[in-house]
């Protein structure tokens, strides 16, 4: 329990401290957000803002991690390192993404296929390394199951590796896209995610009380799982980052997450979701994700399907409310409360599944 508390709390005090030097850093090499032409006129004030502030986030979570463990003097878990290489992986695909943006001075940064394909190698080889036999514990567990889970794995679910890995690609790649949709207003992905996390810290702290191999512990009602409490550091970590860094993202926004940071945070809630065998639970947990990739989704099928007309005045769901004359800063509120009750629902469902047997 001390590493997590250690985690969290560096991790806050790191994002604070660190994206206020951040600023300053990147305001003066000028790398600074575009803006688009298209988007609701009250975002052009936002021209020049300083972006690629998820290399704060993923810095202070990642470094926090790694300081609790040294302090508590624990062994980092395969689970949490792997956990840790998707996270990283995916803001370095998203940081290449920015780096040409603000480089090249134009809004279009790697091509949709090449942004693909660097999520998908990172996507499946955490995958692969998920369910490697050569990372089974002492009890057997492996970091990811082969079975799909909803609470925990579903018995009669069980799948090939093969499909199982494709299937973490999917939640991966769509987490990662889902939170990269969402960061279109100041603070709206990062407070979301920030709340995912906490949700996630909770359900890994309980599937470490109620373990297995912990004893005294129900057969019936425990959990198959490896390294919940490491999961639950990193857990911590991510959720301190993201509300240290939403100190300065709040609006008025002071810099930017940018592809670096939204890719990076939707890759570990994906991620979050295999390891701890809750994966279709993550559709509730992460609702506002959801709703926000199904209006792009929406949008684009029913203006193909009637020749150009649009379902939403603009796509994602959190502009269409701009466009009708909500206040930015009224759309994120109610969006994050929006987040909240899905995020409570989830941990009830959670819990409420536990109580049930």
């Amino acid at each position: 329990m001390k590493a997590i508390l250690l985690a969290g709390t560096l991790a806050l005090v790191l994002t604070l401290v660190g994206t206020r030097y951040a600023i300053r850093f990147f305001a003066a090499k000028g790398y600074g957000q575009l803006i688009r032409d298209d988007g609701p006129t009250t975002h052009h004030v936002k021209r020049g803002t300083p972006t690629m502030g998820g290399l704060v986030i993923v810095l202070s979570a990642v470094l926090s991690y790694f300081l609790a463990e040294l302090i508590t003097q624990h062994t980092p878990s395969a689970s949490a390192l792997l956990l840790l290489f998707l996270f990283v992986g995916l803001a370095t695909v998203g940081f290449l993404d920015d780096f040409i943006k603000v480089y090249k001075q134009r809004n279009l940064g790697l091509r949709s296929g090449a942004k693909m394909i660097g999520q998908t190698a990172v996507a499946i080889v955490f995958g692969a390394l998920a369910l490697s036999p050569w990372l089974r514990d002492r009890y057997g567990y492996t970091p990811a199951g082969t079975h799909i889970s909803f609470v925990r794995d579903i018995s009669h679910f069980a799948l090939p590796a093969v499909v199982i890995v494709a299937f973490i690609w999917l939640l991966v790649t769509g987490a990662s896209n889902a939170v990269n949709l969402t960061d279109g207003l100041d603070g709206l992905a990062t407070g979301a995610s920030g709340l995912v996390f906490g949700a996630y810290t909770l359900v890994n702290i309980w599937q470490n009380n109620q373990w297995c191999e912990r004893s005294g512990v129900s057969a019936a009602t425990c959990y198959h799982v490896r390294d919940p409490l490491d999961l639950a550091v990193v857990a911590a970590a991510l959720t301190g980052a993201c509300f240290g860094f939403l100190w300065w993202n709040a609006s008025p926004a002071q810099i930017f997450m940018g592809d670096t940071g939204s890719l990076a945070l939707g890759g570990a809630i994906a991620g979050l979701a295999v390891l701890t065998r809750t994966e279709l639970l993550l559709a509730l947990m992460g609702g506002l994700f959801v709703i926000q990739t199904l209006s792009v989704i929406l949008q684009v099928g029913y203006f193909k399907a009637t020749k150009g007309k649009r379902l939403f005045r603009m796509a994602p769901l959190h502009h269409h409310f701009e466009l009708l004359g909500w206040e930015e800063v009224t759309v994120v509120i109610r969006f994050w409360l929006i987040a909240g009750i899905f995020v409570a629902a989830g941990l009830g469902v959670f819990y409420g599944e536990w109580v049930a047997r």
